[in-house]
């Protein structure tokens, strides 16, 4: 069954009365939202699904945890992942590859059985964003602190390439068709790196644009979309670079997807705990038509186009100890981590 667009939205509205107050967390919201409680230690990062197999793969500092979209239950765990930010999945090799911003590494894992298959040394460091390109046949990881990435052939396990990069990568989008898109996150830039070349064919400021994260793709109507730190999701033309469209979102966003089924952006916003729905009139017009209540913390979001699933991962937080630093992130509370599931209720 495919969820429409007014279904998916009154699903969405649904989670209000559910997350307008603390609810305790093993209580899960009436209507198509599940709370998949899953705890554990460690902070999260971004987070992939396999619509096929209905699987949830989702970073957690130092493995990534494996959970069943059907049944809401972990399967297993992929360990040695330090500091793990993303995992690019290849299908046709039933491989997965993660990428470990503490180690330099990206560790390549097996699908089935979820054993590590090896290291790959990155070519930079803290590899952060990682994306599989399936025109192209690679694997793409974005190293956030060296301002480049590295592309490596996934058959082989071996690196093919790196790609210097104008500034610091945020995520990364493939079009399908051997465009690579990357928010550049110090610069505000958007760049379009051909796979095939492995070269930079294009930079273009976002004016208007702080410190760009999240990042969608509309190959259809060759649009990107990416995530302001300053309240903004800003739409550019994919293809020229032109400024397309600016849109409202809330606090602290760390993600975007689009549905193209139904013409939707979903921007999460870790600070407030809400998500943006904005709406695609054309290629050119963008609406908000609504801002849902989700959780603080959730930040990150994918989006399982075969069963119109959202997910995005979240948990609690305990107050910061007197006298820690500026900036300094708070601890979780013991076994508060979920995911939470927004689409069609399971039957």
């Amino acid at each position: 069954m495919r969820i429409t667009h007014l279904a998916l939205l009154a699903a969405l509205a649904s989670t209000q009365a559910a997350f307008a107050a603390d609810a305790a967390p093993a209580t899960p919201p009436a209507g198509d939202v599940r709370r998949l409680a899953l705890g554990g230690a460690g902070g999260w990062d971004d987070l992939s699904v396999d619509a096929v197999a209905h699987r949830l793969y989702l970073s957690r500092s130092d493995r990534v945890m494996v959970v069943d979209t059907n049944t809401g239950q972990l399967v297993g765990e992929v360990p040695g992942t330090s500091g793990v930010h993303g995992i690019a999945l290849v299908p046709s090799l039933h491989e997965g590859f993660a990428s470990d911003g503490k180690a330099d590494a990206v560790t390549a894992f097996d699908t089935n059985t979820l054993k590590p298959l090896g290291d790959i040394k990155v070519t930079g460091s803290n590899p952060d964003a990682i994306l599989y390109d399936a025109a192209s046949q690679r694997v793409f990881a974005f190293n956030g602190h060296s301002a480049n990435a590295t592309v490596i052939d996934p058959a082989k396990r071996t690196v093919v390439g790196t790609i210097a990069l104008d500034g610091k990568p945020e995520f990364a989008r493939a079009d399908g068709h051997g465009q690579i898109y990357a928010n550049i996150e110090d610069k505000a830039e958007l760049v379009r790196i051909d796979a095939a070349t492995m070269k930079v064919m294009a930079t273009w400021p976002m004016p208007g644009c702080e410190e760009p994260s999240g990042l969608a793709i509309d190959d259809v109507h060759r649009r990107v979309f990416s995530a302001c730190d300053n309240h903004k999701l800003v739409v550019t033309d994919a293809d020229n670079g032109k400024h397309v469209a600016d849109v409202a979102i809330g606090d602290g966003p760390d993600g975007a997807v689009f549905d193209a089924a139904s013409s939707l952006v979903f921007v999460p916003n870790g600070h407030d705990g809400t998500l943006t729905v904005a709406h695609q009139d054309d290629a050119d017009h963008y609406r908000v038509v609504a801002t849902i209540p989700t959780q603080k913390s959730a930040r990150t979001i994918v989006l399982d186009e075969t069963a119109h699933r959202l997910y995005l991962p979240a948990a609690d937080f305990d107050p910061l100890p007197s006298g820690s630093p500026p900036h300094a992130r708070p601890p979780m509370k013991a076994g508060s981590f979920v995911v939470l599931e927004v689409g069609e209720p399971h039957t």
